[in-house]
Order: structure tokens, then sequence, then C-alpha cells
């Protein structure tokens, strides 16, 4: 068994007194913080997190719960048009964006969820600074840096963005999946 499976068996084996201080402690700290190590190292590993310059670790506070429209700024509107709103993103889709917005210079590789309370949840999310040295230098990151790549989370473009978008899955049952759900019903 590797190191890094033992990691998380021990992250398992973690009591919830244990784990419930460091949820209280992230509850007093802002939505978006810049972390120097990973709190799962195991799980950061393997979603591309490596330690080196231009990488960027972001642990972002997402609020539960379900999602309203903003308010009508004037005008009657249909009585059919509640005030819920379907998103179609999950909360690990939300969190990178938002960790997107805070950090300008860079991309989000990718994110994985650490924790959860009543009120929020908390993910980590892994960004690369499209203009660092190190990472044009490294052929596993130089990609980043190539003009199609800006914006990639805002397009749905991450492990999120394609789990969200239903690009998972190919073959039967995902006809409708591709280009886009949208495209999909614009054809018919």
């Amino acid at each position: 068994m590797g190191a890094y499976k033992y990691l998380s068996q021990n992250r398992k084996s973690l009591s919830n007194i244990e784990s419930r201080d460091q949820l209280v402690l992230w509850r007093r700290e802002n939505a978006t913080v810049r972390i120097d190590t990973p709190t799962r190292l195991d799980r950061a590993r393997a979603v591309g997190y490596r330690a080196k310059q231009g990488i960027v670790l972001v642990r972002q506070r997402v609020s539960r719960g379900s999602h309203k429209r903003p308010d009508w700024s004037g005008g009657r509107h249909s009585h059919n048009m509640g005030t819920r709103l379907n998103l179609r993103k999950s909360y690990r889709l939300i969190a990178e964006e938002r960790a997107a917005v805070g950090y300008p210079n860079c991309e989000v590789l990718n994110s994985y969820y650490v924790g959860e309370d009543g009120k929020h949840y908390w993910f980590e999310v892994i960004l690369l600074d499209r203009a660092h040295p190190a990472n044009l230098a490294d052929n596993r990151t130089s990609w980043i840096a190539e003009p199609q790549h800006r914006g990639r989370v805002h397009r749905g473009l991450t492990s999120a963005g394609h789990k969200t978008r239903g690009l998972r899955h190919k073959g039967m049952g995902s006809e409708k999946a591709r280009p886009s759900r949208r495209a999909h019903n614009r054809r018919r």
C-alpha cells in the first residue's frame, strides 16, 4: 500500500471532534483563503497539485442551500416566475468560479472537497499562474499559457464543469449532452 493510501485512511479515522474544531476555525475565515499546504495531500496530488512555484492553492467557502433569483428591478412579472433559481451547477463548480475571480492572473486546474457543516461547503481549488516561468518551463503545465485556456472554468472546461454538463459519459444514453444541452434543444 502506497503512502497516499495511508494518508487517505488516516483522514477517514479522524475523530468528529478534531474535524469539528477545524470547521470552527474555517468558519471565522474569509470565504476565499490562500493556503500553503493542502488539507488532503492524497486528493490534491491525484487532481494535479505539486509543491512548486506558480501553483496557488485556495480554500473556498460556498453557502449551502438553494439559489434565489435576483430581485426584479421593476415592472410586472409572470406569476409562474418564482424566486427560486435552478443553477444547474454543482457547489464545487461555483467554488472554482469564485476562486478564479479572486486570482485573475491564474487559471483553475482542478478542485476537491474538504469539508461541510450545516451552512457551508469547503473546497480547495488548485490554480496555475499563466505567466510564471516555472509553469512555462514544465511540459505538464505550459499548456495553461495558450490563449484557448483563458477563462476555462467559466466555460465549463474543468473536471467539475464536465461533470455538471453531463460529459463524463459517451454512447447510448448521453445523446442529448453534446455539444451542449442548449445546442441540442436548439436543433429541435
